[in-house]
């Protein structure tokens, strides 16, 4: 089922995952995440850390809930360098909004093991960009950082 960015805890796969509602080969779990296989992994052992209260997406979630995601992602690339999986690099990656490719609107992390030509990449053309252009960009997230606190 498609899901979009407004989707409910009542329509969502993660969420289904995480009340054993829905298959998953869950890694690693505890009060506040589940960590499971990608259905559709990138590469072998491509893991995803789901916070176990619905959230569609990184600022739905609160401060410890995100901290604590972050860290069982580093926990889980430590665990897949160190596994027999041989993986020799990790990308972590969180795509936020359907413009970034999430295509889950449960928040998540992947945790993503790569290997030598397994022939993932991340072709991205980045330009320099003119340093009063740059300003500019810092002040509007300097602005915003203010209007949160």
């Amino acid at each position: 089922m498609a899901q979009n960015a407004t989707s409910t805890a009542q329509d969502c796969i993660f969420c289904a995952i995480v009340a054993r509602q829905a298959e998953a080969s869950v890694v690693y779990e505890d009060e506040t995440v589940v960590v499971f296989m990608d259905l559709n992994p990138v590469t072998p052992g491509h893991l995803l850390v789901v916070p176990r209260e619905h959230a569609v997406g990184l600022e739905d979630l609160d401060g410890a809930t995100s901290a604590h995601v972050w860290s069982a992602g580093h926990d889980m690339a430590r665990a897949l360098r160190r596994s027999s999986m041989g993986c020799e690099g990790i990308n972590v990656l969180l795509c936020d909004g359907a413009v970034a490719f999430q295509t889950v609107f449960h928040f998540h992390l992947h945790v993503i093991p790569r290997y030598a030509g397994d022939g993932w990449t991340l072709k991205a053309e980045s330009p320099e960009r003119e340093r009063s252009l740059l300003d500019s960009d810092a002040q509007a997230i300097k602005d915003a950082i203010a209007s949160t606190d």
